[in-house]
């Protein structure tokens, strides 16, 4: 058995609500909002007007940048606005809006490709970019730009992360179930693009469907299925690669370093049908759970499907909502709106009633250190909320705050229930306001 390098924490994470529940296609939206940000990196470019009709599958935003992505209709039908709409980040974000046609009708010229592994790394680089994979496990980094490392960056290992350790999702533990023969391809696929033999599967021991899924899938392939511990946040990238390489990324530094690339079990299952059907990423499965929601489930939901048509599938409100969060209750973003759209990282929808939300007036800091003890990076959370409580978020970068990520751990353990988290992201915005002042 595989442990996690640091302590971590082992929050209440109600899986089971959905553990068991097979993958459900979303009834087709009436609309879809998609914006032109759903990645790390530039936004794309708009391809189409007002007026346009569109058919799924179909590009309709280009990236421009290196670290960006294309986006692609999820429906057919007709482009009725572009401009600024609700972004599940908080913001506006630049969007194309499409009104079903109720046909569903595909884009011409698909083509089924079953000698994917005789293929030029490169060509297939080129079918990912174009079919604007980015990681699924939330943080959304442009596939492509991961299997571009600089030469001198020697890859000898692809690890996908199947650990899923966020409290309440199970998205990636049903697909791993239901369709592991597709993320198996989809990882041959990524280690013949990086040219290498060593390929590993991290899941967590909560999960044994996944686990014997994945090992039969797997068998005689030479990709190792390896079952970790489970304790939050294994899944988080380095963390997963201490845990089964025994390997630190350093300070500062990135997977690749270290000659590791790290591709989430949805990444790979995306790549596969790419590469193998031609089809780009316009849907990605998510789970809808919590006490104030009438219907938990994992359900395969088209990009850019708003929360509204979501939430009323799934039979509405149980009650009145207290807060809604995309992603799981530790590294989620609460939403100010029902008319959000769904993005290629929403991995998860939780609806959280007034009685789960719990409000209280955080207190001073008794420097009890569990804080410390809990992260898993091994850094200093509570010098990082006293620096940032005393308007002093310059000095945090003596104590290492770029290697924070941003877990949660410390806040969940705090008993004075400092925001330790929300804290650390004011530091790191404001250390980016003086880097671009400078710049």
């Amino acid at each position: 058995m595989h442990t996690i390098a640091g302590e971590g924490i082992h929050p209440i994470d109600e899986k089971r609500r959905t553990a068991s529940i097979k993958i459900e296609e979303l009834k087709l939206p009436a609309k879809v909002v998609i914006p032109l940000s759903q990645h790390i990196g530039a936004p794309c470019e708009p391809l189409v007007k007002i007026g346009d009709f569109v058919k799924k599958y179909q590009k309709i935003g280009e990236a421009k940048g290196f670290i960006s992505a294309p986006v692609h209709s999820s429906i057919s039908g007709k482009v009725i606005a572009i401009g600024r709409f609700p972004h599940p980040s908080g913001n506006q974000s630049h969007s194309i809006v499409i009104e079903s046609d109720g046909k569903d009708e595909l884009i011409e010229g698909l083509k089924e490709n079953t000698n994917y592994l005789s293929m030029d790394p490169k060509d297939l680089k080129d079918i990912i970019l174009n079919a604007g994979i980015v990681g699924m496990g939330g943080a959304t980094f442009p596939t492509h730009v991961k299997l571009n490392p600089p030469k001198e960056k020697k890859i000898d290992t692809v690890i996908l992360n199947g650990a899923e350790c966020e409290p309440y999702l199970t998205a990636d533990d049903r697909l791993m179930v239901e369709m592991s023969r597709e993320v198996v391809e989809g990882m041959k696929i990524l280690m013949h693009v990086m040219g290498v033999k060593n390929g590993c599967i991290g899941i967590e021991d909560d999960k044994p469907g996944a686990i014997e899924a994945l090992q039969k899938a797997a068998s005689g392939t030479g990709i190792r299925v390896v079952s970790v511990n489970k304790k939050y946040p294994q899944g988080a990238e380095k963390t997963l690669i201490k845990t089964i390489l025994g390997k630190e990324v350093p300070s500062g530094g990135l997977p690749m370093d270290i000659g590791v690339v790290v591709q989430n079990v949805g990444t790979a299952a995306a790549v596969y049908n790419a590469v193998r059907y031609g089809i780009p990423l316009i849907d990605r499965i998510v789970t809808v759970t919590g006490q104030g929601i009438n219907k938990s489930g994992n359900f395969k939901v088209r990009i850019g499907t708003l929360l509204e048509h979501v939430v009323n599938e799934c039979g509405g409100f149980n009650g009145e909502p207290g807060k809604i969060i995309f992603g799981g209750p530790l590294m989620g973003i609460a939403q100010y709106s029902l008319h959000v759209p769904v993005l290629k990282g929403t991995s998860g929808i939780l609806v959280m009633t007034k009685e789960d939300i719990k409000l209280e007036d955080f207190r001073t800091c008794i420097r009890c250190g569990r804080c410390v003890q809990a992260c898993p990076i091994r850094l200093l959370p509570n010098m990082y909320s006293i620096l940032a409580e005393a308007g002093k978020p310059k000095e945090a970068e003596e104590y290492f705050i770029l290697d924070c990520i941003e877990c949660g751990c410390c806040t969940y353990v705090c008993p004075s229930r400092r925001p330790i988290v929300q804290q650390i992201r004011y530091i790191k915005a404001e250390m980016r306001k003086a880097k671009n002042k400078v710049a």
